[in-house]
């Protein structure tokens, strides 16, 4: 075969979602502020969109926001306050990691899990890559709103509050005794200030 008939044959296999020359577009994160949380409303219009499971997708979220949340039919409520530009960047992240193919840039690929190994494969162009995982981000830090850390208590303050000092942050935790090493689960954040509860 000649260049134009392979080109031709390789037209014929190219899905129709390909060919139709409609650009790949993620929505834009719809984020809404209630309170203390922040709430994904479009989550499941991106999930259509990007055509992987909706757990896997919100389990990644999770763990790159540093935050409690929960699934709420279409939408996503995150138990702290997040930038949407943060939202954004993670989202965009997914995509390029377990959506977009490293070859001809397509989006129509799909997972495939053997034992340990999770692969990408392009039904577009056949390519094949593992997936690298993510080493956990460096700058996340420990004193997050849900978090769940370890304080040594160095202090009594004035109001009989426990007080130990950790990444920079002053926390607070009620009943807490001088001396001791808690797991703290931090409620509150204000500035360098942190207010938790003894971790049942």
């Amino acid at each position: 075969m000649d260049y134009k008939e392979l080109l031709a044959r390789a037209r014929t296999k190219i899905p129709e979602q390909l060919s139709d020359g409609e650009r790949f577009k993620v929505p834009e994160p719809d984020v809404l502020y209630e309170g203390k949380t922040t709430v994904l409303r479009n989550f499941g219009n991106i999930v259509d969109t990007i055509r992987r499971d909706k757990e896997h997708f919100l389990k990644y979220l999770l763990k790159e926001l540093g935050t409690p949340g929960t699934l709420d039919g279409t939408r996503v409520i995150f138990q702290t306050k997040i930038p949407s530009a943060k939202i954004s960047e993670r989202v965009s992240n997914y995509v390029e990691t377990y959506v977009i193919c490293s070859e001809c840039r397509r989006p129509d690929t799909h997972i495939v899990k053997d034992d340990r190994t999770t692969t990408i494969v392009c039904d577009a162009c056949g390519a094949k890559r593992p997936v690298i995982a993510r080493k956990a981000r460096a700058e996340l830090p420990k004193v997050s709103v849900g978090n769940v850390i370890e304080i040594s208590i160095d202090a009594i303050g004035q109001k009989g509050d426990g007080i130990g000092r950790i990444e920079g942050f002053t926390v607070f935790v009620p009943g807490a005794q001088k001396g001791t090493k808690l797991n703290v689960k931090i409620k509150t954040i204000s500035g360098k200030l942190a207010f938790g509860e003894i971790a049942k």
